[in-house]
């Protein structure tokens, strides 16, 4: 019985501890507005897009290249499930075309990275502005069934406007998938040009992970 009441005891911490107010209610990935990008390197793909701070936010601008930002992190998305973001847009890439590799680029681009037991068995969300794909549609990467593409945003009638967005990564993972999801490991932001060989300018505001 002792014993009995030393784990139920350990159980009940664990929990007020999983509960308490020290459990920040939201982490900051990205804290663009604050001039800071500490923990964000450098994605090399092909070609290098530009990113900059300018005034309180990043901008990216691309000419026929593609490169990205990454913020490697380990977090539990069933404790962190939604991610919120901004972002701005000039004009959407008319050669897009999700169906074969050549058109597979996007103005701007949010990769959510699940990384498992073997590299090549990572799979990854990749939230997007899309030219052609309807608003909610989703499709396979053209290079990889496990990257699937998600268009949270079409077309050109709101370039130029700011765009607050957010997802249940949790729900979105479990529905793409069909399984529970490993710890998130990372997330990524891209302006890609090289397959459409056009050019591209996009901006990003702060990116943050939020408890339920």
């Amino acid at each position: 019985m002792l014993k009995q009441l030393s784990i139920a005891t350990l159980i009940l911490a664990a929990l007020a501890q999983l509960l308490s107010p020290s459990l920040a209610a939201e982490i900051p990935v990205g804290r663009f507005s604050a001039s800071d990008l500490s923990g964000w390197s450098d994605k090399a793909a092909k070609g290098k897009t530009s990113y900059t701070l300018e005034h309180a936010v990043l901008k990216a601008h691309s000419v026929q290249a593609a490169s990205g930002k990454i913020r490697a992190l380990s977090v539990d998305t069933r404790i962190y499930p939604r991610l919120s973001w901004s972002w701005r847009i000039d004009r959407v890439l008319k050669g897009e075309d999700i169906g074969k590799k050549s058109g597979d680029d996007f103005v701007s681009r949010i990769y959510v990275l699940f990384p498992r037991t073997f590299f090549w068995r990572m799979r990854a969300i990749n939230y997007v502005w899309a030219a052609r794909m309807p608003k909610g549609s989703e499709a396979p990467s053209p290079y990889t069934a496990n990257s699937v593409i998600v268009a949270v945003e079409s077309g050109d009638e709101k370039a130029g406007k700011w765009v607050f967005e957010e997802r249940n990564i949790y729900q979105d993972y479990k529905r793409i998938f069909g399984e529970e999801p490993p710890l998130l490991g990372g997330i990524a932001i891209m302006t890609d040009t090289d397959d459409t060989r056009d050019e591209a300018t996009a901006w990003y505001g702060d990116i943050t992970l939020h408890t339920p």
